[in-house]
Protein backbone atom coordinates (compact mmCIF):
# COMPACT_ATOMS: atom_id res chain seq x y z
CA UNK A 1 0.00 0.00 0.00
CA UNK A 2 1.14 3.55 -0.65
CA UNK A 3 3.07 4.92 2.36
CA UNK A 4 1.87 8.47 1.63
CA UNK A 5 -1.75 7.32 1.87
CA UNK A 6 -1.11 5.47 5.13
CA UNK A 7 0.63 8.54 6.56
CA UNK A 8 -2.28 10.80 5.56
CA UNK A 9 -4.81 8.46 7.18
CA UNK A 10 -2.86 8.18 10.44
CA UNK A 11 -1.28 11.65 10.68
CA UNK A 12 -2.52 13.89 13.45
CA UNK A 13 -1.34 16.76 15.60
CA UNK A 14 -0.49 16.97 19.29
CA UNK A 15 -3.74 18.68 20.28
CA UNK A 16 -5.86 17.51 23.19
CA UNK A 17 -9.19 18.54 21.63
CA UNK A 18 -9.56 15.40 19.51
CA UNK A 19 -8.84 13.23 22.57
CA UNK A 20 -11.50 15.08 24.56
CA UNK A 21 -14.00 14.47 21.75
CA UNK A 22 -13.15 10.92 20.71
CA UNK A 23 -13.28 9.30 24.17
CA UNK A 24 -16.89 10.13 25.14
CA UNK A 25 -18.17 9.86 21.56
CA UNK A 26 -16.42 6.52 21.19
CA UNK A 27 -18.03 5.20 24.39
CA UNK A 28 -21.45 6.35 23.16
CA UNK A 29 -20.99 4.54 19.85
CA UNK A 30 -19.69 1.38 21.56
CA UNK A 31 -22.81 1.28 23.75
CA UNK A 32 -25.19 1.81 20.83
CA UNK A 33 -23.41 -0.79 18.72
CA UNK A 34 -23.51 -3.29 21.62
CA UNK A 35 -27.28 -2.78 21.82
CA UNK A 36 -27.66 -3.69 18.16
CA UNK A 37 -25.13 -6.54 18.04
CA UNK A 38 -25.44 -8.20 21.44
CA UNK A 39 -28.64 -6.92 23.03
CA UNK A 40 -26.63 -5.31 25.84
CA UNK A 41 -27.79 -2.19 27.71
CA UNK A 42 -31.45 -2.85 26.96
CA UNK A 43 -30.94 -3.35 23.22
CA UNK A 44 -32.73 -5.85 21.00
CA UNK A 45 -29.75 -7.65 19.50
CA UNK A 46 -29.36 -8.49 15.83
CA UNK A 47 -32.73 -10.19 15.38
CA UNK A 48 -34.81 -7.47 17.02
CA UNK A 49 -32.84 -4.64 15.45
CA UNK A 50 -33.00 -6.44 12.11
CA UNK A 51 -36.79 -6.64 12.33
CA UNK A 52 -36.94 -2.92 13.13
CA UNK A 53 -34.64 -2.07 10.22
CA UNK A 54 -36.70 -4.25 7.87
CA UNK A 55 -39.86 -2.41 8.97
CA UNK A 56 -38.16 0.81 7.87
CA UNK A 57 -37.38 -0.66 4.45
CA UNK A 58 -33.70 -1.28 5.21
CA UNK A 59 -33.47 -4.76 3.70
CA UNK A 60 -32.24 -7.32 4.53
CA UNK A 61 -32.85 -6.17 8.08
CA UNK A 62 -30.43 -8.43 9.94
CA UNK A 63 -27.59 -7.61 7.53
CA UNK A 64 -28.29 -3.89 7.87
CA UNK A 65 -28.37 -4.27 11.67
CA UNK A 66 -25.05 -6.13 11.54
CA UNK A 67 -23.48 -3.39 9.42
CA UNK A 68 -24.82 -0.54 11.56
CA UNK A 69 -24.00 -2.28 14.83
CA UNK A 70 -20.51 -3.18 13.65
CA UNK A 71 -19.82 0.36 12.44
CA UNK A 72 -20.96 1.74 15.80
CA UNK A 73 -19.30 -0.84 18.07
CA UNK A 74 -15.98 -1.24 16.27
CA UNK A 75 -15.89 2.37 15.09
CA UNK A 76 -16.46 3.52 18.66
CA UNK A 77 -13.71 1.18 19.85
CA UNK A 78 -11.39 2.65 17.21
CA UNK A 79 -12.16 6.15 18.48
CA UNK A 80 -11.42 5.19 22.08
CA UNK A 81 -8.13 3.55 21.09
CA UNK A 82 -7.25 6.28 18.62
CA UNK A 83 -6.67 3.67 15.92
CA UNK A 84 -7.67 4.39 12.31
CA UNK A 85 -9.76 7.28 13.57
CA UNK A 86 -10.35 8.88 10.18
CA UNK A 87 -11.80 5.76 8.49
CA UNK A 88 -13.80 4.93 11.64
CA UNK A 89 -15.16 8.47 11.80
CA UNK A 90 -16.19 8.30 8.13
CA UNK A 91 -18.10 5.06 8.74
CA UNK A 92 -19.75 6.49 11.87
CA UNK A 93 -20.77 9.70 10.12
CA UNK A 94 -22.28 7.67 7.27
CA UNK A 95 -24.17 5.47 9.78
CA UNK A 96 -25.60 8.58 11.45
CA UNK A 97 -26.66 10.05 8.11
CA UNK A 98 -28.53 6.82 7.36
CA UNK A 99 -30.15 7.00 10.81
CA UNK A 100 -31.16 10.61 10.25
CA UNK A 101 -32.74 10.02 6.84
CA UNK A 102 -34.18 6.53 7.42
CA UNK A 103 -35.53 6.96 10.94
CA UNK A 104 -35.56 10.48 12.35
CA UNK A 105 -36.06 13.11 9.63
CA UNK A 106 -39.84 12.78 9.52
CA UNK A 107 -40.13 13.31 13.26
CA UNK A 108 -38.66 16.80 13.31
CA UNK A 109 -35.55 18.10 14.99
CA UNK A 110 -35.97 17.49 18.72
CA UNK A 111 -35.00 14.22 20.38
CA UNK A 112 -38.04 14.09 22.68
CA UNK A 113 -40.21 13.66 19.57
CA UNK A 114 -37.87 11.08 18.00
CA UNK A 115 -36.15 13.74 15.91
CA UNK A 116 -32.68 13.83 14.46
CA UNK A 117 -30.83 16.22 16.81
CA UNK A 118 -28.86 13.49 18.64
CA UNK A 119 -27.86 11.65 15.47
CA UNK A 120 -26.86 15.00 13.95
CA UNK A 121 -24.67 15.82 16.96
CA UNK A 122 -22.96 12.42 16.73
CA UNK A 123 -22.50 12.88 12.98
CA UNK A 124 -20.93 16.30 13.56
CA UNK A 125 -18.56 14.86 16.19
CA UNK A 126 -17.52 12.08 13.83
CA UNK A 127 -17.07 14.56 10.99
CA UNK A 128 -14.84 16.70 13.20
CA UNK A 129 -12.66 13.67 13.97
CA UNK A 130 -12.57 12.78 10.29
CA UNK A 131 -10.96 16.16 9.60
CA UNK A 132 -8.76 16.46 12.70
CA UNK A 133 -7.49 12.94 13.19
CA UNK A 134 -6.99 11.23 16.54
CA UNK A 135 -4.91 13.82 18.39
CA UNK A 136 -2.79 13.21 21.45
CA UNK A 137 -2.55 9.82 23.16
CA UNK A 138 -3.63 7.81 20.13
CA UNK A 139 -2.34 4.72 18.40
CA UNK A 140 -2.54 6.60 15.09
CA UNK A 141 -0.06 9.15 16.42
CA UNK A 142 2.25 6.45 17.79
CA UNK A 143 2.19 4.42 14.55
CA UNK A 144 2.65 7.40 12.22
CA UNK A 145 5.39 8.97 14.32
CA UNK A 146 3.64 12.36 14.10
CA UNK A 147 5.34 15.07 16.10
Amino acid sequence: MNNALIHRVLATDDGIAALALRLPVGVIFIAHGAQKLFGWFGGYGLEGTGQFFASLGLQPGVLMALLAGSAEFFGGLALVLGLLVRPAAAALCFAMLVAIFAVHIGKGFFLDKGGYEYALALCAAALSLLFSGAGRLSLDRAISGSR
